[in-house]
């Protein structure tokens, strides 16, 4: 998160916050949503981080750097289970177990616009506090030292260095920490309340759920989307949330309506093989004789019976039993479509994020090679000034490094190429599955025809008895 760390604590917390940094007011008292804000120190945190302006504008000025990062977010999805008591309580024990018992300063604020969505958001300092209660540096140099133990020369005038974190605040896997940590005290809180709901840290395809994931969208698109500003990265979550919905969709209709016909075809199985079009024909009598009915109503109900006839007629559907078997296969389809579209929406996942790494590379990578030919006693000036494009450089060559050593070549031209492909058949896997639909309906209204007149059969047969 970059500046200002004011701008953002004022937002999340709805409050009217002065950054003197720059003098600009942040006034967020109007923002709907927010109902509860609090802020949790260490024990060594000067008392007056207490007051969210103190706490922000002392962030602010520690920070010689435009460019620096001045905190952490994290947002939590609440268990809707949960009444706002449970819910604040186990947001403390989360935040006070795995931040301020590390020494961080925390700034949280729960957010509940009644919309079935209620979140937390922690907003948590880099920096690690002195024991004075003084910010410390968020890293050192460090030397590098030959097998003496003795500083090695870089050959110009200076000695080989690197720059350690002064906590692991920053470590790669933190994040998967976190998650796993918040699921756990959620489980546990749920528990608690006596409520069976269970909540998974888990990616879908580790927890073995059929769902496509969105993607990460990072600070600045998320920023710019929080302003109503469209972004290729939201654009892409908001197709998979649309995905997500056909394939739920389409598997609940299906299950439905394969149950149904399966029961039918067991309970009711047809003496007479053309008795199933011999209902229809049956229902398109009665609309003609149904004087009760409008001249508008008739006919409607005569074309839908008549698409219903040419649906059974199309796929050679006479009984209930082959209405089961046409279904079965429709069902069997699905599950055959949604597994491919599954695993190209995920293998497209992972060579997005190689393609976007190894553009990072190229694009930081001037940054970096101008590092090394830059005098030593303006390297840390330098270093400075260019922190965040020399941090996603690293980042990114890490990446690959890794990706390397596992075996893989680095080859973004064959990735494009695999991402296309693959997008290319999961969208006609798609266009499969959205014409799924049209038979779906057809069963589906089979299934109310059917049960109407079973309906009028009872009907008319306590009509007889009497």
């Amino acid at each position: 998160m970059g500046r200002s760390a004011v701008a953002a604590a004022a937002y999340r917390s709805g409050e009217k916050l002065v950054n003197e940094w720059d003098g600009k007011t942040h006034d967020y008292t109007h923002k709907p949503g927010v109902v509860h804000a609090e802020i949790m120190l260490p024990a060594h945190a000067p008392p007056e981080f207490s007051d969210r302006a103190t706490l922000w504008n002392s962030v602010e000025f520690s920070e010689k750097s435009s460019d620096a990062q001045l905190a952490r977010e994290i947002e939590v999805a609440l268990p809707v289970e949960l009444s706002r008591a449970e819910q604040l309580a186990l947001v403390r024990s989360f935040i006070k177990d795995n931040f301020v018992a590390e020494g961080m300063c925390a700034d949280f604020a729960l957010h509940d616009k009644g919309d079935g969505n209620p979140h937390a958001h922690i907003l948590l300092t880099i920096r690690p506090l002195k024991p004075d209660g003084k910010w410390g540096p968020k890293c050192h140099k460090v030397y590098d030292l030959d097998s003496q133990g003795n500083r090695i020369p870089d050959g110009r005038g200076g000695w080989k260095n690197h720059r350690e974190d002064t906590t692991d605040w920053n470590k790669r896997g933190n994040a998967e920490k976190w998650r796993a940590a918040w699921a756990a005290y959620a489980n546990r809180a749920l528990e608690a309340a006596g409520r069976p709901e269970r909540i998974d840290h888990r990616s879908y395809k580790r927890q073995g759920v059929e769902k496509i994931p969105t993607i990460h969208m990072g600070v600045a698109a998320s920023q710019m989307e929080r302003k109503g500003i469209r972004t290729e990265k939201g654009d892409i979550n908001r197709q998979i949330t649309e995905d997500n919905k056909l394939l739920k969709e389409i598997k609940a209709r299906i299950t439905r309506i394969y149950n149904w016909s399966k029961e039918q075809s067991e309970v009711e199985p047809l003496q007479d093989g053309g008795s199933l079009m011999a209902r229809l024909y049956e229902a398109q009598a009665q609309v003609n004789t149904n004087k009760a009915r409008s001249r508008s109503g008739k006919i409607k109900a005569l074309q839908e019976n008549a698409k219903l006839l040419a649906f059974l007629q199309t796929n050679g559907i006479n009984s209930m039993q082959e209405l089961y078997e046409k279904v079965s296969a429709m069902n069997s389809d699905y599950y055959d479509l949604r597994g491919k579209i599954v695993s190209a929406e995920r293998r497209i996942a992972v060579l997005n994020e190689r393609l976007e790494m190894a553009a990072q590379y190229d694009k930081y990578k001037p940054i970096r090679q101008k590092l090394d030919k830059v005098k030593p006693s303006k390297r840390e000036k330098y270093q400075q000034e260019h922190r965040a494009e020399l941090a996603a450089f690293d980042t990114a060559a890490q990446f690959l490094k890794d990706l390397k050593a596992s075996g893989e070549a680095i080859t973004p031209k064959a990735w494009r190429g695999e991402a296309a492909k693959l997008t290319a058949q999961k969208d006609m896997d798609y266009q499969k599955m959205r014409a799924m639909r049209d038979e779906i309906k057809a069963v589906e209204n089979l299934r109310k025809v059917a049960d109407r007149l079973a309906r009028e059969g009872q009907h008319q047969q306590k009509e007889e008895e009497r």
